[in-house]
C-alpha cells in the first residue's frame, strides 16, 4: 500500500488501511522529521498527542505515544478526546515541537486519520507531508525499522505525560470572545456537538456566558448517530426542530474534531459558512476595529470579497485546504478573519487552524452586539453589498470520464457557461470560471476518488440552477 496525505492529513479505513501497523509508521516518519528540524531550545522536543471521539481513537493515540517515546520525544498525551483547535493552541502554548491527531474529522464513522502540525501550529504543509510520504515507503517496506516502548516504561521514564489542554483553551477563547455582551443578551440557543469533541467546550462557555442552551449528542458515539459528523443541514434535522419549537435565537453545531461549525438562524434556516465569514468579517472590523488582510480559499462565496470591499481590506484567495489560510495568519500581522466554504475559520490572535467553537461564539457574540437575529443581519447586510446565492453538488464518475474531463479542461476549457461568457479562468485549485454576469461556476477533482465537486454562484437562484445545469451536462457528458 502507499500512505497519501490529502488536504487535512492521512486518512483511512479503520481496520483495512487504518492500522496500527501503519499508525507506527506513520508516527515514526513524523519522529524522523521532527528530529531533523529540532533546535537547540527543544530538549527534549515535546509532540502533543491528540484524538477524536472515533473507534480506537485514543488507543491509535497511546501507540503513536509509544513510537514518539522510544524515539527519544516526549508525548504530551491528552487525557481526553480533544477539539483540533485546542490541540494546535496547546502546541503554540508549549512550543512544542509538533502535534499528532488522531481524527477522520467530519468523515463517516467506518474512518480514522492523522493530522500532523509542525512547530507553527498549522496543518502541515505540502513540502513537509510530501517528505512525510517518501519516508513511509522505507519503514512499509521494512516495518522491523519502526523504534517502539512499551508504555508502561514510557509513563515510568516520563517519555509519556498525561495533559489536560482544555482549561487553557477555554481561558484563550473567554479573552478572544465579549461573553459579556453575549450574557446581556439573555440568549437561547441550541447546540449539536454531533457526538464528538466539542461537548464541555462549546456549551461551557455559553454556559458562562449566561446562555440558556439546548444541547445535543453531547455524549460519545462512535458511529456519530449513523451518519457523517458534519454540521450541515442534511446532518443536523434535530437541532432546526428545536430551535423552531423553543424559539431559540441561534442554532449551533460542530463537527466530529470541532474544527468545523454549521449555523442554523432564529427561523431554522441553515446559513452558508461563507456567508457566516462574510458577516463575521464585518463584525470583527465594527467591534474591533481592525483592518489588513482577510483570506479564503478558491470556491468560497464571493460575499466574502464584497465585504472586503466595503470595508477596503484586502482579499487573498488560496488553493483548498486551511493549512494555506493558517499561513498566512503566521505571516501577516494585519490578519483579520480567513476561512473556506467547508466550514472552518480562523481569526487574529488565534490559532491557525480553523476552529468551528470559535466560530459559533463568535456568531453568538455578533447577534448579541447587534441587537437584532441573524436572518436581519444577513438580509442588512446583502442591501449593503449585493445578493450572493452558492451551492454545490458532487458528481460520481468512473475513471474514464475523470481522466477525460482532465484532458478537456487542461487543454479545451468552456469558454461559455449556462449561455454566459466566461471572463477569467482561475486555476490555483481546480478550475474556476468567473463568468460576464458577475456569476460564477467552478470544478474541483477529487486527487483520491472519482468524484467531481460543481459550485455555482449568482444573486439569483434561477442564474444559480442554470450554472447547476450546465455543470451537471458538462460533468456527465448529457
Amino acid at each position: 500500500m502507499e500512505i497519501k496525505f490529502g488536504t487535512s492529513g492521512w486518512r483511512g479505513v479503520i481496520s483495512d488501511d487504518f492500522t496500527f501497523e501503519n499508525v507506527e509508521i506513520v508516527t515514526q516518519t513524523i519522529c524522523d522529521y521532527i528530529k531533523q528540524q529540532k533546535t537547540s531550545n527543544q530538549r527534549p522536543a515535546t509532540v502533543v498527542v491528540g484524538y477524536d471521539t472515533r473507534f480506537l481513537s485514543e488507543k491509535f493515540a497511546e501507540v503513536s505515544a509509544t513510537v514518539i517515546a522510544a524515539n527519544n520525544l516526549q508525548a504530551l498525551l491528552c487525557q481526553r478526546d480533544t477539539p483540533t483547535p485546542t490541540i494546535s493552541f496547546e502546541i503554540l502554548r508549549r512550543r512544542a515541537a509538533g502535534g499528532i491527531n488522531f481524527t477522520a474529522s467530519h468523515n463517516p464513522p467506518e474512518y480514522n486519520g492523522i493530522k500532523f502540525s509542525p512547530a507553527w501550529g498549522g496543518p502541515a504543509l505540502p513540502e513537509t507531508t510530501d517528505a512525510i510520504e517518501r519516508n513511509c515507503r522505507k519503514y512499509l517496506a521494512n516495518p522491523r525499522l519502526v523504534k517502539k516502548m512499551p508504555v508502561v516504561e514510557a509513563l515510568k521514564k516520563k517519555k509519556i505525560i498525561n495533559i489536560n489542554a482544555e482549561p487553557y483553551y477555554l481561558k484563550k477563547l473567554s479573552d478572544i470572545i465579549d461573553l459579556k455582551a453575549i450574557k446581556k443578551a439573555h440568549l437561547k440557543v441550541a447546540v449539536d456537538v454531533m457526538y464528538g469533541t466539542g461537548r464541555g467546550y462549546l456549551d461551557e462557555l455559553l454556559q458562562v456566558a449566561g446562555t440558556k442552551i439546548h444541547i445535543l449528542h453531547n455524549w460519545r458515539d462512535v458511529l456519530f448517530g449513523g451518519h457523517h459528523p458534519e454540521p450541515s443541514l442534511e446532518n443536523i434535522p434535530e437541532m432546526v426542530d428545536i430551535v423552531k419549537k423553543e424559539r431559540c435565537h441561534l442554532g449551533l453545531g460542530t463537527d466530529g474534531d470541532a474544527d468545523r461549525f454549521g449555523i442554523i438562524d432564529e427561523k431554522g434556516r441553515y446559513i452558508q459558512p461563507g456567508h457566516v465569514i462574510a458577516l463575521l468579517l464585518d463584525h470583527l472590523i465594527t467591534t474591533r476595529k481592525w483592518q489588513g488582510v482577510a483570506a479564503r480559499s478558491v470556491m468560497t462565496t464571493g460575499f466574502i470579497d464584497a465585504m472586503a470591499a466595503k470595508h477596503g481590506v484586502e482579499l487573498r484567495e488560496t488553493p483548498v485546504g486551511f493549512k494555506y489560510i493558517g499561513d498566512i495568519l503566521v505571516n501577516e500581522k494585519n490578519f483579520i478573519i480567513g476561512g473556506e466554504e467547508s466550514g472552518g475559520l480562523t481569526i487574529r490572535g488565534h490559532v491557525p487552524e480553523k476552529d468551528g467553537i470559535l466560530a459559533c461564539l463568535l456568531v453568538a457574540e455578533m447577534v448579541a452586539c447587534r441587537r437584532k437575529p441573524l436572518s436581519r443581519i444577513l438580509t442588512d447586510a446583502y442591501k449593503e453589498v449585493g445578493t450572493f446565492i452558492f451551492e454545490r453538488e458532487n458528481f460520481r464518475v468512473t475513471p474514464e470520464r475523470m481522466s477525460e474531463l482532465k484532458k478537456m479542461l487542461k487543454n479545451d476549457p468552456p469558454t461559455k457557461i449556462a449561455g454566459l461568457p466566461v471572463n477569467e479562468v482561475i486555476t490555483i485549485d481546480g478550475f474556476k470560471f468567473r463568468l460576464a454576469d458577475g456569476s460564477w461556476a467552478g470544478l474541483r477533482l477529487s486527487g483520491t476518488e472519482p468524484v467531481i465537486r460543481f459550485y455555482a454562484e449568482s444573486s439569483h437562484p434561477t442564474k444559480v440552477n442554470k450554472l447547476l445545469a450546465a455543470g451537471k451536462k458538462l460533468i456527465l457528458g448529457k
